[in-house]
């Protein structure tokens, strides 16, 4: 897809843009909470400007953080110390006043910090989130021949497994790949959340729930795409404008991970990958290389899969409903049976075999590889390369040979300071190196 269709698609509006809160009751917090929260801040920054403390919470200063302020000042949990040398002139206001804690804010925030030591944007509520998830559910997407066609068109893929990849797509219900390695189904999955998964969507810093965060903002698996306009506009900076997520996972998985994390030390919650992933896709990498068993990863699942909701424990016993909004894609080498009985299958819904290509199909792979890798394609190479390494050693042929096999010429062509070219020679040698017979 070229770079501009895909700038303009992720420019897309959604379906939920949340406004401002123009008083400390329209963020849904408590004042008790907000309290707590400033404090902490202030008392890990020391002195602070209003709208610095306001940037930290993510909070309008006029209306909220202004409110809150002078809540504390009557309080006495802080005081003015002079302004930040800009002036009021320039409209900023009681915004550039420099805020300094005081002693009993100080017990008042090491209280607070007792309970937990989150400080960073001030949270949404959990209802709140769980509206937003609806409004932006990646169910609205569909995927269309044409589209498809575009999203694999890197890849050499046969029209009875694109008819396939595209109804499963449509039903926005788990996918099962599975077929012998290095026939790109992780590349194919990405394909796939690349076309379903258009468009941005708002993702809150975190959640507040009965006084507990949950953080939920990822910066390792939520790419922001939030510009100035957007700053600008009015919206609830508590929110963040993301592309619908695509996260994977592999052989590294827990059911741990599945779960709210409590932060002990810290005494908040990450929340869990699928709770990341919602409005996008979690795609379970090597399914089956897991530490946890492929059956206890969808015991997990079973109520998200089929409900659309989850059920995630908090670290006092306590469950909070979740929704569920995600494209869930299992990718493996190993066969299904030998991971799952039929019983646990029947909950996947589309499960779609990936197998290695036809020599027909093996043939376009290698020449794009050719050409990619800046190597001039050649029938007879290739022809030798198929007779005296495949057919001689009965080897099985994988899409990923050709790029793999083009790489590892070149780098012999370069140490030999000759020109990388489809002759027998490199071709022995890239193959030594490249096959290991099992």
């Amino acid at each position: 897809m070229p770079m501009d269709d895909q700038t303009a698609r992720v420019a897309e509006p959604t379906r939920f843009s949340p406004p401002a809160p123009g008083s400390v009751e329209e963020t849904g917090l408590g004042l008790g909470f907000l309290t707590d929260l400033a404090v902490k801040i202030m008392y890990l920054e020391g002195d602070i400007l209003g709208y610095e403390l306001a940037d930290r919470m993510r909070l309008p200063h006029a209306g909220v953080v202004e409110e809150l302020l002078d809540f504390l000042k009557r309080e006495q949990l802080c005081e003015v110390k002079g302004t930040g040398g800009v002036g009021t002139s320039r409209g900023l206001g009681r915004a550039v006043y420099r805020y300094s804690i005081t002693d009993k804010g100080r017990a008042t925030a090491r209280e607070a910090m007792e309970r937990s030591q989150y400080a960073g944007p001030a949270p949404v509520p959990l209802d709140r989130y769980i509206s937003a998830v609806e409004r932006q559910t990646f169910r609205m997407m569909k995927a269309r021949r044409a589209s498809l066609e575009e999203a694999l068109s890197h890849l050499i893929v046969d029209e009875e497994t694109k008819a396939h990849l595209g109804a499963a797509v449509n039903s926005h219900r788990s996918i099962f790949l599975f077929g012998p390695p290095g026939n790109g189904k992780t590349v194919m999955s990405e394909s796939l959340g690349s076309l379903v998964l258009q468009g941005a969507i708002y993702i809150p810093y975190a959640v507040e729930t009965g006084n507990e965060v949950i953080k939920v903002y990822d910066a390792v698996n939520h790419v922001e795409i939030e510009n100035e306009v957007d700053r600008l506009n009015g919206r609830d900076r508590r929110w963040i404008k993301i592309r619908r997520p695509v996260i994977t996972v592999g052989g590294e998985l827990t059911l741990h991970e599945l779960d709210l994390i409590y932060e002990r030390n810290s005494r908040y919650y990450e929340a869990p990958l699928q709770m990341k992933a919602n409005g996008g896709m979690l795609l379970v990498d090597d399914f089956g290389r897991q530490q946890a068993r492929p059956r206890d990863l969808l015991n997990r699942w079973i109520v998200p899969l089929e409900k659309r909701v989850d059920f995630l424990t908090m670290h006092m016993g306590r469950k909070i409903e979740i929704p569920f909004d995600v494209l869930i894609v299992f990718a493996t080498n190993l066969a299904p049976t030998d991971l799952v009985d039929e019983a646990f299958l029947r909950r996947i819904r589309h499960k779609i075999k990936i197998d290695d290509p036809t020599w027909d199909e093996y043939r376009e792979i290698f020449r794009r590889a050719c050409r990619e890798g800046g190597v001039q394609y050649s029938e007879s190479g290739l022809a030798y390369l198929i007779k005296e390494h495949y057919i001689k050693h009965d080897r099985p042929k994988r899409r990923c040979h050709p790029r793999d096999l083009i790489a590892q010429l070149r780098d012999i062509a370069t140490y030999l300071e000759i020109t990388p070219e489809l002759n027998k020679d490199l071709i022995d040698q890239a193959c030594h190196t490249y096959f290991v017979d099992l």
